[in-house]
């Protein structure tokens, strides 16, 4: 009698056997590649399990963190650090040959216009500051000035996509998330990349969260924007009556189910970052009140910071929340100063005067704290700090009710501090007007490259295959402006 033959069914990983067959090819010849590429020195190092777990840069550097102070809108770098002399003497008459384009007001363009603010010389360095800045000045020769920054769209969204993602369209990863990607974090507690918006009602940048992102880079990179009024974050009191135990045992499960669903579906970034970032929301219940607790500051130091002026208390308090995220192991904060439309943020179009000082009395004292506390602290050797926007402003008049600026992309000025930036010098130069960037002009690939130098990362090898490509912050240009590293 036949005896009849018994399958046993597919195993619950795989949904039939043809699946198991044809894994179970593949990870053979896999297996043979991997060897092959051992021997030749090729294999990648296993990929950690924490994707935010700290890893070693490209070579050693003395940045290991980053507090980007972002004045949204495009500060006019004629009327703040960039002194035009020629521009008194020639103020009132027409730029000859100007196109009217450059701007985006096409309309409303008038004459060349000195700058309604003084500027003096300060520090060794011999560093030119408009009075919008009299606290911030006591610290230029801590600071790297480049003076011939220009970027490739005068329109806001464009722009900050570049400055953010050294790309004018969305959809790419910011320079946080790259950061990110690139060291992970000191903290396992607390976000690795954090950013703030206006406080007061202004809105946020425009191109919204698109500007701190994580693009095609897997989410876990991505910003954590703390909210300006009410919980900074989400969830960060557990439910009510949820004990710690049985919290914990619902992780445990869920991280079960989704570690089942990873063997089933190998590679699916997103699924991961969602594990990690509910694990990262349990470990935050604990740190993050207590990290953004300014209370705990004594008054000399809340007072340094402004906290006690309600001019600059919003701004104040985040760049002290900045100052603390760091000193506890986050790997990049960013501050954006300003909110989205144009009085409501450094877009001078109307009113240049009352526009910039409006700004520069909210950010003045802060970020002069900031820079004050850090080094106290020990802290700016080890934190890069940066002060800019999206672009400059034009050096003649915007016409109106009273005189502004309009976008200018071809000059800026961006500043660095701290981490390993050699304080006091001033790189590059405008014309002598302030229209265009004329000696040693710095690109933003090129800052964005020499962000990464002054941390640790090479610029070029800082990659992600996406789509068949590899993939990089700088795309296909950028030099490190090896000038301003000590």
């Amino acid at each position: 009698m036949d005896i009849p033959t018994v399958f046993a069914p597919p195993h619950p990983v795989y949904r039939t056997r043809r699946e198991f067959l044809q894994r179970a090819g593949g990870g053979a010849g896999l297996l043979a590649l991997a060897g092959l590429l051992d021997q030749q020195g090729l294999l990648g190092a296993e990929v950690a399990a924490n994707p935010l777990a700290p890893k070693k840069g490209h070579f050693s550097a003395k940045a290991k963190a980053v507090i980007w102070l972002f004045m949204n809108g495009g500060p006019s770098h004629v009327d703040t650090w960039d002194y035009k002399p020629e521009l008194e003497k020639r103020h009132g008459q027409e730029l000859k040959g100007f196109d009217k384009t450059t701007g985006f007001f096409v309309n409303q363009v008038g004459p060349l216009m000195k700058s309604p603010f003084r500027f003096r010389q300060h520090g060794s360095c011999g560093a030119w500051v408009s009075d919008l800045f009299p606290n911030m000045a006591k610290h230029v020769d801590k600071m790297a000035f480049l003076y011939s920054c220009w970027t490739d769209s005068n329109n806001h969204s464009p722009a900050l996509f570049k400055i953010n993602t050294g790309m004018s369209r969305m959809g790419f990863p910011c320079v946080g998330a790259w950061v990110t990607y690139g060291l992970g974090s000191e903290s396992q507690n607390l976000p690795a990349f954090v950013t703030m918006y206006d406080t007061l009602g202004r809105g946020i940048p425009k191109g919204h969260a698109q500007n701190w992102g994580a693009g095609f880079l897997p989410g876990v990179y991505q910003g954590t924007a703390l909210r300006p009024q009410g919980a900074p974050i989400d969830n960060l009191a557990p439910p009510s009556g949820m004990t710690p135990d049985r919290q914990r045992a619902q992780l445990d499960l869920l991280a079960k189910l989704n570690r089942r669903q990873l063997e089933q579906r190998p590679g699916e970034s997103e699924l991961s970052a969602r594990v990690e970032s509910f694990e990262l929301a349990y470990r935050m219940q604990m740190a993050a009140p207590e990290a953004l607790d300014l209370a705990k500051e004594p008054q000399h130091i809340q007072k340094l910071y402004g906290l006690d002026d309600p001019k600059c208390t919003h701004f104040a308090r985040q760049c002290l929340i900045a100052r603390r995220l760091v000193e506890r192991g986050v790997r990049f904060v960013q501050i954006y100063s300003g909110g989205m439309e144009n009085q409501l943020s450094w877009d001078g179009h109307n009113d240049i005067a009352g526009n910039h000082s409006g700004f520069a009395r909210e950010t003045d004292v802060p970020i002069a704290g900031l820079l004050t506390d850090l080094t106290a602290r020990g802290l700016l050797d080890s934190t890069l700090v940066i002060w800019g926007g999206e672009f400059g402003r034009l050096p003649v008049t915007q016409t109106g009710a009273k005189p502004g600026r309009d976008h200018n992309p071809h000059a800026f000025t961006v500043w660095l501090a701290g981490g390993g930036v050699k304080g006091g010098t001033l790189y590059g130069r405008t014309d002598e007007v302030g229209l265009k960037a004329a000696e040693n002009r710095v690109s933003v690939n090129d800052l964005h490259a020499t962000i990464l130098h002054l941390l640790g990362l090479d610029h070029k090898r800082l990659t992600y295959r996406y789509n068949g490509r590899d993939f990089r912050l700088t795309d296909v240009a950028g030099n490190v402006v090896k000038q301003v590293v000590a």
